[in-house]
């Protein structure tokens, strides 16, 4: 089950959705049953789903990514951040704090900027997110850039130290109430690519299901699962990364009130809680999350 205040709890309202962005037209089909969908195959109908998502519940009028980088999908990001905002009321008499006030950071935001995006509209809280890739920080800014709604609640800076998480990107005497993040999760270029076949064959067998061609727009079926290198993968994996995230993070105590990251291979929580109370956390909180058969988690502490 995805969170009670998940606005994408329920299907695609796609016939609304056109309204808000006409763009998203062209990419509707007609379903075997005579509801509407679209070819989750095709990068571009999935990028311009995306947009119309944004529009649509969270009023931002222009959302774009350079080919090649990666298109998240919006109702699972979503739910990271209301678990967060869940986990903030814990300090606050169970009430979500509101406004500019709670500051929020996003480690390796991409050019999709879609954690703060999500954050600032449902919250309006002020949110930073970084990113190593001068492209990324470049299509980030466009997007804040083009949408007013953006404009004074989300910054993005460049993290120039590719070795450091916080350092270099945290200023002296700043506060986050919270810092969030979506590690690389494969070993190497040629298993992230292997992960994107093993989707696009599973798409291709449920096609006709959803009344689509299976042979339509065939150069195209690899492209939705794109991502650049520092989005998928990284040496060392997930867990390499998380806990130099976790080591670094007891430099950043005074400064960031709750730490967290996704954590997409479960096997690695008994590591990762290892490298926790190595660090002499205070608080430990595992979050699971549910996206129809998928189940993923966040892991957060603070000292």
């Amino acid at each position: 089950m995805k969170h009670s205040r998940n606005l994408h709890k329920e299907n695609y309202p796609l016939a609304q959705m056109v309204q808000s962005y006409p763009a998203l037209r062209p990419y509707l089909i007609t379903k075997p049953d005579g509801g509407l969908s679209i070819d989750f195959a095709d990068a571009s109908a999935v990028k311009t789903l995306n947009a119309a998502l944004l529009a649509h519940y969270y009023q931002v009028e222009f959302w774009d990514i350079p080919k090649g980088y990666l298109c998240p999908p919006v109702p699972g990001r979503a739910d990271y951040v209301h678990y967060l905002a869940d986990l903030l009321a814990l300090d606050n008499n169970v009430v979500i704090p509101n406004g500019k006030t709670t500051k929020g950071l996003d480690i390796g935001t991409g050019a999709n900027l879609i954690y703060p995006i999500i954050a600032s509209r449902s919250y309006g809280w002020q949110m930073v997110g970084t990113d190593i890739d001068p492209v990324s920080i470049k299509s980030a800014n466009t997007i804040i850039a083009a949408n007013k709604v953006l404009t004074d609640h989300v910054k993005v800076r460049r993290q120039k130290q590719p070795q450091s998480i916080f350092a270099g990107v945290v200023k002296a005497n700043e506060h986050f109430a919270f810092c969030m993040c979506n590690p690389p999760f494969h070993q190497s270029a040629e298993q992230a690519n292997a992960g994107s076949q093993r989707k696009v064959k599973n798409l291709a067998k449920n096609k006709f299901k959803r009344g689509v061609n299976p042979d339509r727009n065939p150069t195209k079926t690899n492209l939705n699962f794109a991502g650049q290198a520092n989005e998928l993968w990284c040496e060392g994996v997930e867990l390499r990364f998380i806990q130099r995230m976790i080591a670094e993070s007891q430099e950043f105590a005074q400064q960031i009130t709750w730490f967290s990251s996704l954590v997409s291979k479960k096997d690695n929580l008994p590591l990762i809680y290892k490298s926790l109370r190595e660090q002499g956390v205070r608080d430990l909180k595992t979050v699971d999350m549910a996206q129809g058969q998928k189940i993923s988690r966040f892991v957060a502490w603070r000292f």
